[in-house]
Formats: C-alpha cells, structure tokens, sequence
C-alpha cells in the first residue's frame, strides 16, 4: 500500500512538473513574440564583439523559443550565423544600405512548423519608402520588415512588423511613427491581428510611441502595460554591455492590437558569469488572440 501510494505521489509531482513546448505557449491562438537588437558587429567591441557572443544570443533564443522574432542591428554575416544556429526558423529582410544585402538588417522571423508567409516586404523610414535612403534627420537609412503570416493550424492570420528607429533625429522618429501607424490602419487590414515591434529608440511615453500608442486610429497597446500578468524583469532594456544599468522605461518594444490579449511580458537578462550577449536586453511577450 505505501509503495503504491508513493508512486501515485511521484506520478502526481512529475505530471506537475511538465511544461508545454515553448515556455508554455502551445495552442494554436497563443503565441510567443520576441524583439531582440543583436548589437552589430564591430571589431572596437573587442571582447564583445559578435565572434565571442554569437552563441549566446542563439542560446537566449533558442531558450526562449519564440514562434515570432523580429531583430536589429544584423549584419549579413550575423544573419547567415543566426540562420546556421536556428534552422527551425525563416527569416526574411534586406539590408537598409541598397535593398540586398548592404548595411545592418531589421530581418524577422518565425518558425517554419507554426507558420506560412501569405506575403511580406520591406519599406524605408522616409520620404520615398520604395528607395534606399534616409530620412528627414535620421542619421541612416532606417525600415521597416513586414509580414502577414498565417498559423498553419487554425489558419488564422496574424500581421507582424519589425522595425529600428533613428537614435539621433527626433523628427525621423516621428514620421516613422506615422508611417507605421499609417501601415496598421491601411484599408482591409486594420482589423488583422497586428504586431508591431522593434528598437525605437524611444520610451513608451515619449512622443513617437505617443502616436503609436495613444487614443488614435491605430489603437496599439505597450505589452508591458497590457500583460494579465506582472511584467518580469526590469523595465530598461538597453545596457550598453554592462550589467548594472538600470534605465527606468525601455526603448525596445512589442506593441499589439486589440485583438491580441498579452498574457505575460518578460525582460529577459540572462548573462554568463556577468558577460551579456547583446547591449540590449531582448523582449519577450506571450500573446494570446481573441476569437
């Protein structure tokens, strides 16, 4: 009798312990999104520079397991790294530089077993969103990576957007904004469910994120104010590489429609003995959509 009701107890304790892949996120309306600014390689980095991290920004991700990634400051050399490292996933983009493959990537991903692309693309941050070029007074070219995806499940349709604002000018940032809250609200589509995310250079109450965020057509909400459940990790996501910082609001963030419910929220700081992988923290959000 004792020896059955400890195996009933072990039976108990185990079912208790087991998780549903990808951090939990496993039924066909419940997805994991992630944005991650990678940290372009450069040489003046020295012992962070990408030869001596690159694996851990694919373990994060790997760890992490988003269905939907959306990165910055890629290099094609890194993209091709990180395509090598994650072979479960498709990522699409082009280099802001000429359209190809020249400058840094905003590239955007998800795993092949979740979804098909219906149809994507990529615009530029400026007067002539077709042509590679910069913007009002951005100090580069900037764009944006889109895609409608669908769930190869339920068949459901989901629009995601990832994008990399102009750390110096302040009017590109808001025309960024407006161009991209003029993408979300386009005919027929304003009603898909949407994602928008990205590095903005930006905290959620300044300004550009004001106009993505506020009482507007667009009506996008700050995953991190949305979550059902209480945000993990600190509030700042840029470090610089150092580990102590402690910037009081994000600039790196996951925006959402109305039809998306944020079931938890995450500033994911994992190190190696103090050692980052990138000057940014990566984001990750849990998302659900409302039938």
């Amino acid at each position: 009798m004792l020896r059955g009701l400890l195996t009933l107890a072990l039976a108990t304790l185990l079912a208790a312990c087991v998780t549903t892949p990808r951090g939990g996120i496993g039924t066909s309306d419940e997805i994991r999104a992630m944005t991650y600014n990678i940290r372009l390689d450069l040489a003046s980095d020295g012992a962070n520079a990408w030869p001596h991290r690159s694996d851990m920004v694919a373990e994060v991700i790997r760890h992490e397991a988003p269905d939907i990634i959306g990165m910055q400051e890629v290099l094609l050399h890194q993209k091709n790294d990180l395509q090598t490292a994650l072979p479960d996933y498709t990522f699409i983009g082009v280099g802001r530089d000429d359209g190809v493959d020249a400058g840094e990537f905003s590239p955007l991903g998800w795993r092949r077993d979740r979804f098909d692309v219906v149809n994507s693309g990529t615009f530029w941050l400026s007067l002539t969103p077709t042509v590679p070029g910069k913007g009002w007074d951005a100090a580069y070219p900037r764009v944006a990576t889109w895609a409608v995806l669908r769930d190869r499940q339920s068949g459901q349709r989901i629009r995601v957007l990832n994008t990399h604002f102009d750390h110096v000018g302040t009017i590109a940032r808001d025309r960024s904004a407006h161009m991209i809250a003029d993408w979300v609200a386009q005919d027929g589509f304003a009603d898909m469910p949407t994602l928008v995310m990205g590095d903005f250079n930006a905290g959620i109450s300044s300004a550009p994120m004001a106009i993505l965020t506020g009482a507007n057509k667009v009506r996008l909400r700050d995953s991190r104010d949305a979550s059902e459940s209480a945000p993990y990790g600190p509030p700042g996501t840029f470090t610089g590489f150092h580990i102590d910082a402690a910037d009081a609001e994000a600039i790196d963030h996951i925006l959402v429609s109305p039809a998306i419910r944020v079931l938890g929220y995450a500033t994911i700081t994992q190190h190696w003995a103090g050692r980052l992988p990138s000057d940014h923290y990566p984001v990750v959000a849990d998302l659900k959509i409302a039938r």
